[in-house]
């Protein structure tokens, strides 16, 4: 391992996030060939598609069959545990295409909620009447009620997330692609793209991979 690259790679809907140990860049899910890496690569997945076809592929390890499922449980995103594993106390926002946020206490995962991402939100508001058809406003005063329709939409999106995860009174970790966009109700929290990449090393650590 030590004279070869090792890659991470997270594989979601529409993205696949590669980590080489130095630098971390992207690929477009729908574009990406697998077959076309041909260093070993460490890997979890949520999309279907892309996971039946790494089945095939012996340089493409899938990390979720190191993972002890008795810890969360058996329907939970792979994408979700490896945020868990990277932390010993806080609550994580991971900002997707559906936002995730996960409560861990002493390292260990004490639950956690599914709420809409920022797309499918608003595709909803737009499905109910296409004068509802705003951008979401992250500079929108959550400390008043709001006398106009885009600061209303805002508020009753944002304000029950951000009351909900600050209620828990633990550190903050953002991640996930509109992570920067809810950094400006969680201006407290911590930033981390990494994070799921760390909870990836932390389960190969685990099991002697690493």
């Amino acid at each position: 391992m030590e004279n070869s690259i090792m890659l991470l790679c997270d594989i979601g809907n529409t993205t696949c996030h590669f980590f080489d140990g130095n630098s971390d860049y992207r690929e477009d899910a729908k574009l990406f060939d697998p077959s076309s890496v041909k260093d070993e690569v460490f890997y979890i997945c949520v999309n279907p598609h892309i996971k039946e076809v790494l089945k095939s592929l012996e340089n493409w390890v899938d990390l979720s069959a190191y993972v002890d499922i008795s810890n969360y449980y058996e329907t939970m995103g792979i994408d979700r545990i490896a945020a868990c594993e990277a932390i010993e106390n806080g609550v994580i926002v991971d900002a997707g295409s559906a936002i995730t946020v996960d409560i861990v206490k002493k390292g260990k995962f004490e639950g956690g909620f599914i709420y809409p991402g920022i797309k499918a939100m608003g595709e909803c508001y737009k499905n109910i009447s296409s004068v509802l058809a705003y951008s979401f406003n992250f500079e929108v005063d959550l400390g008043k009620m709001p006398k106009n329709s885009c600061d209303a939409i805002s508020y009753g999106y944002l304000k029950l997330l951000s009351s909900e995860v600050k209620s828990y009174d633990m550190d903050i970790y953002l991640t996930g692609g509109d992570a920067p966009k809810f950094a400006k109700i969680f201006p407290d929290a911590f930033v981390d793209e990494m994070l799921i990449f760390k909870g990836m090393k932390n389960i190969m650590k685990k099991v002697g991979i690493c």
